[in-house]
């Protein structure tokens, strides 16, 4: 995988504007308002994401449940629904909550209140991420949609096992989990689960 140099920052930036940059452990200064896909580091992606709580850390254990933990087990639920994916489409589901290594994990009501266009702030992100990895700039209709059946999925158990929701609350927000389909789900701990996140990545990308 072929890095491009490291982009060092302006000196004639203009210091009365306000900041809408930040600085990754890589040494990549990405713009959050228009993210390039030279900015991207899957190594900052992963090392983010380690580190973001689901359900605004409301969870049993004694490590959070982080968003690169539920992006793994989303990608493997896809790989139970759809066995004949192509691996492209299974890097997808890895890096489905990707774009929350920056604006963090919101939970589904505070988006409801935000009073600007959040979703079209991710897409953005998503796009250039997916490009910088050799993806389509967006899932087509039928992968997104399964690509958020097993995040639904995920949830579910997530919400039962981690989260406090007996099965009926569960089912009201998420639906029941396909007939047969079983997870268990342990909160691993940050570097454990940074490490697996990069692994799976480089055998996807290795495979697509």
């Amino acid at each position: 995988m072929t890095r491009p140099a490291r982009q060092s920052p302006s000196k004639a930036a203009d210091k009365s504007s306000p900041r809408a940059w930040q600085r990754m452990l890589s040494g990549r200064r990405l713009d959050l308002l228009e993210p390039s896909p030279f900015d991207i580091e899957i190594e900052d992606i992963a090392h983010g994401l380690a580190r973001v709580a689901r359900w605004n850390g409301q969870t049993v254990g004694a490590h959070a449940f982080s968003v690169a933990q539920h992006s793994l087990v989303v990608e493997q639920i896809t790989a139970n629904l759809a066995p004949d994916w192509p691996a492209r489409w299974r890097l997808m589901a890895l890096l489905h909550d990707a774009p929350e290594y920056v604006i963090g994990d919101m939970i589904s009501p505070f988006k409801a209140a935000l009073g600007f266009d959040y979703k079209a702030f991710e897409l953005k992100l998503e796009a250039a991420i997916h490009l910088r990895f050799g993806l389509p700039a967006h899932p087509t209709a039928a992968v997104k949609a399964l690509i958020k059946r097993a995040d639904i999925i995920c949830a579910y158990f997530e919400a039962t096992q981690l989260a406090g929701f007996e099965p009926a609350e569960a089912k009201r927000f998420f639906g029941a989990p396909p007939a047969g389909m079983a997870l268990t789900l342990r909160p691993q701990a940050t570097a454990e689960v940074q490490e697996a996140f990069l692994t799976r990545f480089r055998a996807l990308l290795d495979q697509a």
